[in-house]
């Protein structure tokens, strides 16, 4: 008992807060390990340039998430939603089943399929700011905070956000602190959290 009380004590007593360090929560970021060969990740994770694509370091399983993209520098770019299993050196990405993308152009591919296409006199330009929701059926996209009524779906399995430049494009990727407000009932992608 005495001995049960002394690792009390040393836990609680003078020479302890008491408190608990807890793990820091990861923050969503580019994830440099899941990128193409000739990408440039910078700015803490958030600035893509370079050539080809990368994921972000968490997937989408909550029910609805939104995160944002500011075009810095335009040229060859596209954004939106891939597993794992996407090719992040094929440029455009949406050519196969593993990406789900809106390009340059304004049109929105998957499997090598035009899915929809932005309004001809909404095309994105330099500084803007395209929102990205996303809901586990469709993708649904904002430009500068306004909704552009062009879902998009087919995508299937574990996904994550994914952005890929070209011809001197260069994009940051805003997962938290947004620039525009998230559609109801959307937020920022959230790490899954495993309580042991």
């Amino acid at each position: 008992m005495a001995a049960l009380f002394s690792c009390c004590f040393a836990c609680c007593g003078e020479n302890n807060s008491g408190h608990v360090t807890l793990k820091e929560m990861p923050t969503v970021q580019l994830d440099t390990h899941h990128m193409g060969t000739d990408v440039v990740i910078v700015k803490s994770g958030r600035r893509i340039c370079g050539t080809g694509g990368c994921i972000a370091n968490a997937p989408l399983h909550q029910n609805k998430s939104y995160f944002e993209f500011k075009i810095q520098s335009t040229g060859v770019w596209g954004l939106g939603v891939a597993t794992k299993k996407a090719n992040l050196n094929q440029i455009p990405m949406g050519r196969d089943p593993h990406s789900l993308v809106l390009r340059q152009d304004g049109t929105v591919y998957h499997n090598n399929e035009e899915k929809n296409r932005l309004p001809a006199n909404s095309l994105p330009q330099e500084g803007d700011i395209v929102g990205v929701s996303y809901d586990h059926v469709e993708l649904n996209l904002y430009l500068n905070g306004k909704n552009m009524s062009c879902p998009a779906s087919g995508i299937r399995g574990t996904v994550y956000p994914v952005v890929y430049v070209d011809d001197s494009a260069i994009l940051d990727c805003q997962f938290s602190d947004f620039y525009h407000t998230p559609p109801q009932g959307y937020q920022k992608i959230l790490f899954e959290q495993q309580i042991f």
